[in-house]
C-alpha cells in the first residue's frame, strides 16, 4: 500500500494538472470590473442542487454546439446637461427604481474655455440587462446633447465554458481523494493525501468564485455617464469677473431699494399717520377755539358799530 500510494497521487496530480491547463483563466475579478457593461445574449441559467454551483444551460446539449451565448458589453455615454448635479440624483433614482444600484459619483468643478467655471459630473451605474436599452434612452431623453455613445462587448462562452469542464474534473479528482483518504491508516499517508485534497479543494472555491462572478455580472449591466454642463446656460466670467453676476447683484439691489421704500410707505400709512393724528388733534381743537373767538369778537365789533 505505501509503494501505490504515491503512485496513486501522482496519476491524481497529473489528472488534476491536465485539467487545469485544458483552458486559460478568464481575466480577473477586478479586470472585469474596469470593463463598465455586462450583459446576456439569450442566456439562460440554472442553479443546481449543489449549493454554491451554477450550471450553464448549454450543458444540455453537445459541448460543440453552444447555443447561448454569454456576452459582455460596456456602456459609455458623454452627454451635455443642463444641471450635472441634478443629473446625477435622476440617473442614480432611476437605477434604483429599474432595481440597480449606483457604483460610483463624482460631482466637481471644472474650467471650461473662456475661463467659465462650471460643475461637471461623472456617474456609473448597474442596470438589468434585460432593461439596459430601456435605461439608455432615459438617460439620453433628459440631455441638452449626446456627445458621444460607445456600447460594446466581449463574448466569454468558451471562457465559461471551459470553467465548468475544469470544475468537473476537479471535483472528480477529488471524490476519488477523499475516497483514498477513507481507505488510509497510517497518519503520513492520510496528510499527504490531505494535502493534495486542499489543493485541490481550492481549485474548485476559485472557479466557483469566477463563474459566480460571471453570473452575477450577467444580471447587471454598467452604464458610465460623463455629464458636461450646457456653458451657454452658464453665467458669462471673464476671469474671476462675472458680468452676469454684478448686473444681478445691482437688480436685486434696487428690488430690495424699492422694497425698503414700499416697506416704508405701509409703515407710514398705518403706524405714522395714526400717531401725527393723535399728537395734531390737541392743536386741531385749540386753534378751532381761537378761530371761533376770534369770530365772535369780530361779530360783537361790528354789532357795536
Amino acid at each position: 500500500m505505501k509503494k501505490i500510494l504515491p503512485i496513486v497521487l501522482i496519476i491524481i496530480t497529473m489528472f488534476v494538472i491536465s485539467a487545469c491547463a485544458g483552458a486559460s483563466y478568464p481575466a480577473s475579478a477586478p479586470e472585469l470590473e474596469t470593463m463598465p457593461g455586462v450583459a446576456v445574449s439569450d442566456m439562460a441559467f440554472e442553479e443546481s442542487a449543489e449549493p454554491g454551483r451554477s450550471t450553464f444551460s448549454a450543458d444540455r446539449a453537445s459541448q460543440n454546439q453552444v447555443e447561448e451565448r454569454l456576452v459582455i458589453r460596456n456602456a459609455n455615454l458623454t452627454l451635455v446637461v443642463e444641471s450635472p448635479a441634478d443629473s446625477v440624483a435622476e440617473i442614480s433614482a432611476l437605477a434604483e427604481t429599474m432595481g440597480g444600484f449606483v457604483v460610483s459619483s463624482n460631482v466637481y468643478e471644472s474650467t471650461f474655455d473662456q475661463g467659465v467655471r462650471a460643475t461637471r459630473a461623472s456617474i456609473t451605474v448597474r442596470i438589468p440587462a434585460e432593461r439596459l436599452n430601456e435605461a439608455l434612452s432615459e438617460i439620453k431623453a433628459g440631455a441638452v446633447e449626446v456627445r458621444s455613445e460607445n456600447i460594446s462587448g466581449e463574448d466569454v462562452t468558451q471562457e465559461y465554458t471551459d470553467l465548468q469542464s475544469r470544475l468537473r474534473n476537479l471535483e472528480a479528482a477529488e471524490e476519488e481523494l477523499r475516497e483514498i483518504m477513507g481507505s488510509l491508516t497510517k497518519a503520513e499517508d492520510v496528510l499527504r493525501v490531505y494535502e493534495s485534497l486542499r489543493q485541490v479543494r481550492e481549485e474548485i472555491e476559485i472557479i466557483k468564485g469566477r463563474m459566480q462572478y460571471f453570473e452575477q455580472s450577467a444580471r447587471l449591466s454598467a452604464v458610465t455617464i460623463e455629464l458636461l454642463p450646457d456653458v451657454v446656460s452658464q453665467p458669462l466670467q471673464i476671469g474671476r469677473w462675472q458680468p452676469e453676476g454684478t448686473a444681478k447683484e445691482a437688480f436685486e439691489t434696487v428690488i430690495r431699494a424699492f422694497q425698503f421704500l414700499a416697506d416704508a410707505a405701509i409703515w407710514f400709512v398705518i403706524l405714522v399717520l395714526p400717531i401725527l393724528f393723535l399728537l395734531s388733534l390737541p392743536f386741531w381743537v385749540i386753534r378751532w377755539f381761537v378761530i371761533k373767538r376770534r369770530a365772535r369778537k369780530q361779530s360783537r365789533g361790528s354789532e357795536e358799530e
